[in-house]
């Protein structure tokens, strides 16, 4: 026989657990006795919310569960967020929640909420665990389910005498599921389309973030001559600065990719997931002159706007492989000029504003300068922001998971989170958070956890004194400005009280100088850039015309194609 409690943390070992983090209570304390002599390291932060978003981003990083850990009550519902967080981007972890004993229990109601129904509607697998002879088997199949496409949160609540209880020495073995493979037919229907097909494009999506398909996918590519394009939360599955990379579609419509975009007349949709902000638009309207192929693990979730001519639905590597080999055996390849004449004029487009010297510095030269100092394999973890369009439209991502960014809850708080997971996970590499003012501080104290692991982390806080995202929305309504300004503290004090060496950047060229200085040093940096959205907001106005202009240049140059 062996302690529940000690069991559990020799399951999490077994299923390839490496850290927790999270912030214990009474409930959680034989946890963590059973925790302290573990290989397992616990990683204490300030708030649990924060830790949510830690587990969910080694789930998202890894594949495997990332692991978090809570008290009863207040503390399991600061999961929350993290755990829609995880919900919907797609992201593996557990949640574990302390609980007042269910056998006999003598403070009657004092902190007591239903945590499972509480988390139902927010992860995949939710359960009490009522009796420590099934903890073996509760925790396999919670890791599975996690684990298992789409990929997403679960959460085990573990009540204080049953953690104290003993129970037979089991466990399973933790074991790789293979993921079906797509049927025949399906794969036939879609090379039907693709054998007509004149002007393809492939879309690739959050889903594509897999090891075997991003090798598929890059084959794929670099064989057939077919253009790639990618939502936000598929930047860096295939290399950006690869020349058949035309863009990332980091708004539905009216954008400059969406020159390239409205002249495809087939769309292979890889891993796309309606949870992103849709990369364009079905119609009634256009149904009829662009077809659209969706390759997923799962079935499409059909709405107005999105609704695909032809499912694959399997593993995608093996669905990309397949029609790739068809392909290769038919002769077919794709060398689609007029895709390489609009990515050039959405470059030339793009590159407004990266060497502007206004200050406060505008978010184009921010972008520019950033990628410049930040090595190719280094991460950067973004909050949620009106700066996270120009990001997703400017940062040329070179490998997968090298910009971490949500376009699914689009949650602020998470970037400084998201950013001490990634440099715990990899702690060789260089890794920055980037925030706006708003979004720091709704997580600001886990400047804290950074420091008491002597993280090496640098901390960029982009400071408009404004929730600059809804600032632009209300401004592009016509609406007056109201309810947005923010009073911000000194943010460079504010960082040397937690022993962070603050900067604030006084005139552009300083942002490099700041960040690899910050690198070369080591330790935890924060440096604060005044900016100003004012360009960003005009030139956003323009997208549209700009749009337009570069689809009837390449009109003109190559002959009327059907417009969708």
């Amino acid at each position: 026989m062996i302690k529940v409690s000690d069991l559990f943390v020799k399951i999490l070992e077994n299923e390839g657990v490496t850290h927790i983090f999270g912030v214990p209570g009474e409930e959680n304390l034989d946890f963590l006795e059973s925790l302290r002599e573990s290989k397992i390291k616990l990683i204490l932060t300030r708030h649990e919310q924060a830790a949510g978003f830690m587990a969910a981003t080694i789930g998202r990083l890894t594949g495997n569960i990332g692991v978090c850990l809570s008290t009863l009550g207040p503390g399991a519902t600061n999961f929350s967020t993290a755990s829609a967080f995880a919900h919907l981007g797609g992201m593996p972890m557990m949640m574990i929640t302390g609980q007042k004993p269910i056998l006999d229990s003598k403070q009657a109601s004092f902190q007591i909420v239903d945590i499972v129904q509480h988390f139902k509607p927010v992860t995949k697998f939710s359960t009490s665990l009522s009796d420590g002879r099934i903890l073996a088997s509760t925790v396999r199949k919670a890791t599975m389910i996690a684990t298992t496409e789409k990929p997403g949160p679960v959460l085990i609540e573990l009540p204080e005498d049953i953690a104290r209880g003993e129970t037979p020495d089991r466990i399973f073995s933790a074991k790789i599921h293979r993921r079906p493979v797509p049927d025949d037919k399906s794969i036939e229907h879609a090379m039907g389309i693709i054998r007509k097909a004149e002007r393809p494009i492939l879309m690739i999506g959050a889903g594509g973030n897999r090891k075997r398909t991003v090798r598929a996918l890059k084959h794929f590519v670099e064989e057939m001559g077919i253009h790639v394009v990618t939502t936000q939360m598929g930047k860096g599955v295939f290399d950006e600065l690869h020349p058949m990379y035309l863009g990332c579609a980091a708004l539905s419509s009216k954008s400059h990719i969406h020159a390239a975009i409205d002249l495809a007349d087939v769309i292979i949709n890889v891993g796309h997931d309606t949870i992103e902000k849709p990369p364009f638009f079905m119609t009634e309207e256009n149904k009829h002159l662009r077809t659209v192929i969706h390759i997923n693990f799962y079935p499409a979730k059909v709405d107005n706007v999105y609704f695909p001519h032809c499912e694959i639905v399997g593993d995608i590597a093996n669905a990309v492989w397949r029609i790739h080999q068809c392909c290769i055996k038919e002769k077919i390849y794709f060398q689609e000029d007029m895709f390489a004449f609009i990515k050039n004029e959405i470059d030339e487009s793009l590159k407004d504003g990266i060497t502007d010297e206004s200050f406060p510095m505008n978010i184009a030269r921010v972008v520019h300068d950033i990628r410049k100092v930040l090595p190719q394999d280094g991460i950067a973890s973004l909050d949620n922001g009106f700066y996270k369009i120009w990001f997703a439209l400017l940062f040329k991502s070179h490998f997968p998971n090298t910009i971490l960014l949500d376009n699914a809850l689009a949650t602020m708080g998470a970037g400084l989170p998201n950013a001490i997971a990634a440099k715990i996970l990899y702690p060789e590499k260089k890794i920055l958070a980037i925030a706006g003012d708003g979004g720091f501080m709704m997580n600001d104290a886990e400047l804290a956890t950074a420091v008491k692991y002597k993280l090496d982390i640098v901390v960029i806080i982009l400071n408009d004194n404004c929730f600059g995202m809804i600032d632009w929305k209300q401004n592009a309504v016509g609406l007056p400005a109201f309810g947005l300004g923010l009073d911000n503290p000194d943010f460079v004090t504010f960082a040397r009280s937690f022993g962070v060496k603050g900067y604030r950047v006084s005139k552009p060229s300083e942002l490099t100088e700041f960040i690899h200085g910050a690198f070369e040093e080591g330790g935890v940096h924060l440096i604060e850039v005044p900016i100003s959205y004012d360009w960003a907001k005009d030139k956003v106005a323009h997208f549209e015309e700009e749009s337009l202009a570069i689809r009837d240049k390449a009109l003109e140059k190559f002959g009327n194609v059907a417009i969708c």
